[in-house]
């Protein structure tokens, strides 16, 4: 599917819609002055960079609104789970009534999860999700989203050599990208896998480290990414003179933009997915409905927005340069979410 917000949307709710026909979820008891803080691993990236708009710009509406006290964000260096912990247990300090974590490891934090729990504080992970059962997970499919990249390669008939350019080490979402490649090349024994290198999810540092290893390359036929890295890669076979290969995108308009000259100039195809930064809006919402008295599920699991070759034009006109294609959520599109969930 396309990522333009009709169809995206149409995927989020309009099931939910067709189920349950007008009737909502009550919006819960008033929560004007509980307080939800934000606890970040990193942001470095334009998606992290954007997810923090994001969220500044929803909370910051709901509490001129009322529905909620205050709702900061903080933001820990490079995806320390140290320092993150350490972060947690100041803001169960602090009074927050929830705490929303994207976190720098689904285990290390833990323990301060666990802490925050029983102070009888809520806490919703996404993106970084913890596996501490006490918290409530906003789910992706990160997974499967690295073996949707190695199905489009196969679906292109393609075969050769891959080099995967994998995100910041040691972050959760790289590993389970990286499981999902793993699962694909398992599945399409016509790829080889030459080369590995760390973008971290930006453009300059993934094409530096693809520059960097270039040289000992054979031909490369495909490439698969994580996000954020996706123009670097290209860059850095274009300065080098290679010939451009498959390369999966993330999103971003960079990426779509380079896509698009690309096309446009030799009529060159390829696919990208990603999440929406706005994902962080839905987790705070989750939270405040939680906060509001509301049963929701202990996970719920989102999906992955993709752009097709179709759809191209339209994503890219869509996206804000130098951002990332993006949806923000409203209460109610989350409280319908959720119904939906529930009945799937």
């Amino acid at each position: 599917m396309g990522i333009n917000r009709t169809r995206w949307a149409a995927c989020l709710f309009g099931a939910g819609a067709m189920l349950f026909g007008g009737a909502a979820l009550a919006q819960g008891k008033p929560t004007g002055n509980m307080k939800i803080a934000f606890s970040n691993s990193f942001a470095s990236n334009s998606w992290r960079q954007q997810m923090l708009q994001d969220w500044d710009k929803v909370s910051k509406q709901a509490v001129a609104d009322k529905q909620v006290a205050a709702a900061p964000s903080f933001t820990t260096v490079q995806n320390q789970a140290t320092e993150q912990s350490q972060q947690i247990r100041n803001l169960i300090l602090q009074g927050y009534q929830a705490i929303v974590i994207d976190a720098a490891s689904p285990s290390a934090v833990n323990g301060a999860v666990r802490q925050a729990c029983s102070a009888g504080i809520v806490v919703v992970s996404f993106d970084g999700t913890v596996t501490e059962p006490c918290a409530y997970r906003i789910s992706i499919d990160f997974k499967r989203m690295g073996r949707m990249e190695l199905d489009y390669f196969h679906n292109r008939k393609l075969k050769g050599n891959l080099l995967e350019v994998r995100g910041l080490a040691g972050f959760v979402v790289d590993n389970q990208i990286h499981e999902g490649v793993t699962d694909g090349l398992k599945q399409y024994p016509e790829f080889k896998v030459v080369g590995s290198v760390n973008g971290d999810y930006t453009q300059t540092v993934a094409q530096k480290a693809v520059a960097g290893l270039l040289p000992t390359l054979p031909e490369v036929v495909a490439v698969t990414t994580q996000g954020g890295d996706g123009a670097g890669t290209a860059r850095a076979f274009l300065d080098a003179g290679r010939k451009l290969p498959v390369i999966y995108m993330g999103n971003r308009y960079d990426e779509l933009a380079l896509w698009k000259s690309e096309h446009d100039k030799n009529g060159y195809e390829t696919q990208s997915a990603s999440i929406v930064p706005g994902v962080a809006t839905f987790a705070f919402w989750y939270a405040q409905q939680l906060l509001a008295g509301n049963k929701l599920p202990k996970e719920v699991s989102l999906p992955i927005a993709v752009v097709s070759q179709g759809d191209l034009e339209k994503s890219l006109a869509a996206t804000p340069k130098g951002g990332v294609y993006d949806q923000t959520f409203t209460r109610q599109e989350v409280l319908d979410y959720v119904r939906q969930h529930a009945a799937n």
